[in-house]
């Protein structure tokens, strides 16, 4: 059945890097395929669970005879709930993330942004525009990061040329911080929930590759960009008016929500729960101040407006169908022991971690960055190193493989619009064609990509 269930997978996996040509949506694959692995392993696959859980099925059975009755139940409760707490702990962040992110929005508290980018200048606009994208999608999700700063430059830059060279720049810097930051992306956080990184080293071994990257794609775009640029002059300078607070009450919510997120690796530290709890105590906090703070806008006829785009909680919503997709597919196959073969055959045959990393970055090219993600930690399950040798070290929990792998697959996930949510965002609002995308953006990020890949190397290697 192994060969079966692989299949299925590359078909899934097919399907999702083709969604602009077959036009199923990515979340929907996702979850079906996952749902009828499952099926097909409950079905026909019973003799996988004494191979690969021989000790805690014996004490599941204790004295009671063998039966496909029984197999089941051992497969529903102790193999398929371990993959759902995992796709869960990752999803609940998530859903308290998004949910700081709506409150700070609702409250106003980004407006800052559009106000301290407005200049005539177009290459200090850049940089500006790249280093708070950067930063903020370092703490944020790097969907919600793109989604809010596309909103800025549509409200700021008055030409459709602009806003496509300067959304790219959004995507570019959006996934490059985001993977620095065990709480920056999917891809990170799952690496951090897998417990194949701590916060901390993983941070000081990803900053300076993920910066270089940007730096230099920035510096490559900057030669098309007009010598000034043509804003949008209706565009209001930030007030503070009666429906939302002012500015103190939103710099105060902001250093609560953005200040809580830094503080969730400690908390985790501390306690050993699960990040999501440390997410969901932020989240508490912050929605106290928030309903402490507009007590009589929420009690009045003019309650504060909901400005959160349909769009965005819609994308929302399917990314976190799609990992929850991904992960049960991708651990349906697992349990077969599959995946085996792939650590077996790249042991013997590459046996560099550069190479591996470079062929997960062209995966996420057309692939999503979580799927391939997902798929590697499956696949190279951390081990400790215990014989001296140096590539199996570099699979050990904080080993140079998984920083690298996240840094391929952001970059990666840069390449093309397809590979990332945040690059669908891109196409859908500025109407960027994936032609033009190719014809002006890709080639200086593979540009960037390889520069910051030096700097990873001299990083890990020589330092």
């Amino acid at each position: 059945m192994t060969p079966l269930l692989v299949v299925l997978l590359m078909v899934g996996f097919l399907l999702i890097a083709t969604e602009r040509v077959n036009h199923l949506n990515k979340a929907a694959v996702a979850v079906f395929t996952g749902v009828l692995c499952w099926l097909l392993y409950v079905a026909y696959g019973p003799s996988y669970v004494t191979a690969e859980h021989p000790e805690a099925f014996s004490a599941f059975l204790g004295d009671q005879p063998v039966s496909v009755e029984l197999i089941r139940t051992f497969v529903a409760r102790n193999v398929f709930l371990h993959y759902v707490t995992d796709a869960c702990e990752i999803v609940l962040y998530l859903l308290a993330t998004m949910a700081i992110v709506e409150v700070l929005n609702n409250n106003g508290c980004f407006d800052f942004i559009a106000e301290w980018l407005r200049t005539r200048s177009s290459s200090r606009f850049m940089w500006l525009l790249m280093g708070v994208t950067f930063l903020v999608s370092a703490n944020l999700d790097n969907l919600t990061t793109v989604c809010m700063m596309l909103g800025v430059v549509h409200s700021l830059i008055a030409t459709s040329r602009g806003r496509m060279l300067y959304g790219a720049l959004v995507v570019i810097a959006a996934n490059l911080g985001g993977a620095f930051t065990v709480i920056g992306d999917v891809t990170s956080l799952a690496l951090w929930v897998k417990g194949v990184v701590t916060p901390t080293q993983y941070s000081l071994t990803l900053f300076l590759p993920c910066l270089v990257a940007t730096v230099v794609t920035g510096l490559l775009v900057m030669r098309h960009l007009p010598s000034r640029l043509e804003l949008v002059q209706s565009a209001p300078r930030y007030r503070s008016d009666d429906s939302r607070g002012g500015r103190t009450m939103r710099l105060m919510m902001l250093l609560i929500g953005i200040g809580g997120l830094w503080l969730i690796p400690t908390f985790h530290r501390l306690t050993h729960l699960s990040p999501f709890v440390g997410a969901l105590c932020v989240l508490s906090l912050l929605w106290i101040v928030d309903e402490l703070c507009n007590r009589k806008l929420l009690r009045s006829e003019r309650m504060v407006f909901k400005r959160a785009p349909l769009a965005l909680q819609y994308a929302n919503v399917q990314t976190i169908l799609f990992v929850i997709g991904v992960a049960l597919a991708v651990g349906a196959v697992q349990e077969t022991g599959g995946l085996r073969y792939v650590v077996d055959w790249c042991a013997q045959n590459v046996h560099n971690i550069y190479v591996l990393g470079v062929i997960m970055g062209v995966m996420s090219v057309w692939l999503d960055g979580i799927v391939v993600i997902l798929t590697g930690i499956s696949t190279f399950a951390p081990t400790p190193a215990d014989n001296g040798d140096a590539y199996v070290a570099a699979f050990a929990p904080d080993g140079h493989f998984w920083p690298l792998l996240s840094y391929c697959t952001a970059v990666g996930s840069s390449v093309l619009t397809i590979g990332s949510m945040a690059g669908y965002s891109l196409m859908r609002m500025e109407n960027v064609s994936l032609a033009w995308y190719v014809r002006f953006i890709s080639g200086k990020v593979i540009v960037g990509a390889l520069a910051g890949l030096i700097v990873f190397f001299i990083v890990t290697e020589w330092v």
